[in-house]
């Protein structure tokens, strides 16, 4: 007895091994390892957690499954666990431990069609809120939806006007929640519920994809998630700070995925952005005209000097004139703009560390950032080659001169970029 069933465990390994070996190794981990694995006369029976993980291996998988029990003599039956037969508890038992976080939903009676107002648009980012409006009213055929953008241009506030305004069942997470649910999925041994609760809905979005960065697992379990989704016709909706092409910590294959849908930037406020936004927050006109000019363009900080204003006039409960502003905000109005304030703008911008800019970096997403900014300081500004190359990292005349040269050049071809010059040039001018 102890020999058969020695020999029924070396086959189902072999079994194993082969299935193995004609699946990408995130697929077998993800799908076919936890499935339970017993050989009953002829037939090979694979036992899921879950109905969704049934179907799911059932239509995308079932054609290796066959082609490997066909190795063995055997045909290929995939039940629920406590459906059609009765299984040992195994580690991921999802009926002992369940994910817990319940989405929002919003029905069709629900929507909110002014959800998109408190995105205040410029003629820049008309585009990337028509598209965010074409997919909350319904399946779309340019899922995924990857909007990217500099700190405070209002990527989160698209996100949560989506969510609002979507019929059927909206998941919202930042990319730090999703890593902090899969590891604790993991440790709970509850992945299988944790992936029907991501897979369930009719829109997922996930805010700041950059925080899953160089974390490989969480990664791979994204990808799939994101080709799950939009096998099932879902839709997608994905924010981070920079394009996925400049994405780092990433694979090249996860970010060609990211970049299979529609990629839309959106520009920080302008100088008129900012002038509503403080306006509809209370600041009287003649206030919001003047200073608007002189705050960053960054929605958050505009957000909060909006704030400031409205709370010194409740506590002190006079108006706020100009001269008054000026000393509430002595420490956020702009000055006059130095080279290398210019530098730190756009690194941050760009997605760049200052450092790797000004160092000897050959990195192409560093080597391109240095070469565009190069070319906005000499449209911007009056500095000569000279002085660009010494606020760049001590670069020679030739240099600065070939970098301008190359970024003239990919301005023809490339929309993207040319887009990124003109509102880096407007910001530093």
């Amino acid at each position: 007895m102890q020999a058969a069933a020695t020999i029924k465990m070396t086959n189902l390994e072999q079994i194993k091994e082969a299935i193995a070996a004609k699946m990408d190794s995130a697929s077998f981990t993800s799908w076919i390892a936890p499935l339970q694995f017993e050989v009953l006369g002829n037939e090979l029976v694979l036992t899921a957690q879950n109905q969704f993980s049934a179907d799911f291996i059932g239509s995308v998988h079932k054609n290796v499954l066959n082609a490997v029990a066909a190795q063995f003599g055997l045909v290929v039956s995939i039940c629920v666990r406590g459906a059609n037969v009765v299984a040992a508890p195994i580690a991921n038992d999802n009926a002992v431990q369940s994910y817990a976080p319940a989405a929002n939903v919003a029905t069709a009676q629900e929507i909110n069609t002014k959800a998109f107002d408190a995105f205040v648009c410029c003629d820049e980012n008309a585009f990337v809120l028509s598209a965010c409006k074409k997919l909350a009213a319904g399946s779309v055929s340019f899922s995924p939806l990857f909007i990217y953008g500099p700190a405070g241009c209002g990527k989160s506030l698209l996100a949560n006007c989506i969510e609002e305004a979507s019929a059927g069942r909206v998941i919202k997470m930042s990319g730090g929640q999703f890593v902090s649910e899969f590891t604790r999925s993991l440790h709970d041994r509850t992945i299988f519920a944790f992936k029907d609760y991501c897979r369930n809905c009719d829109t997922f979005i996930l805010d700041d994809v950059q925080a899953l960065a160089g974390k490989r697992a969480t990664c791979e379990e994204f990808a799939q998630l994101v080709m799950d989704l939009r096998g099932a016709g879902k839709n997608i909706v994905l924010t981070a700070n920079v394009a996925p092409g400049n994405l780092t910590g990433f694979d090249r294959r996860v970010q060609s995925l990211l970049a299979s849908g529609l990629v839309a930037d959106v520009v920080a406020p302008t100088t008129n952005v900012k002038r509503v936004m403080l306006m509809r927050a209370g600041v009287v006109s003649e206030v919001a005209d003047a200073i608007a000019a002189r705050i960053a363009g960054d929605g958050h900080l505009v957000g909060g000097v909006a704030m400031k204003i409205k709370t010194y006039a409740e506590l002190m409960g006079q108006n706020v004139t100009m001269e008054v502003a000026q000393h509430l905000l002595a420490d956020t109005l702009q000055k006059a703009k130095t080279p290398i304030a210019m530098v730190k703008s756009m690194c941050e911008k760009l997605g760049v560390a200052y450092d790797a800019v000004c160092g000897k970096g050959r990195c192409r997403a560093v080597v391109l950032a240095r070469q565009m900014m190069m070319a906005v300081l000499k449209d911007a500004t009056n500095m000569s080659l000279t002085e660009i190359g010494r606020v760049c990292g001590d670069r020679d005349h030739a240099t600065v001169l070939y970098a301008i040269s190359q970024i003239e050049k990919l301005k023809k071809t490339d929309l993207v970029l040319a887009a990124q010059m003109n509102q880096l040039i407007a910001d530093c001018r």
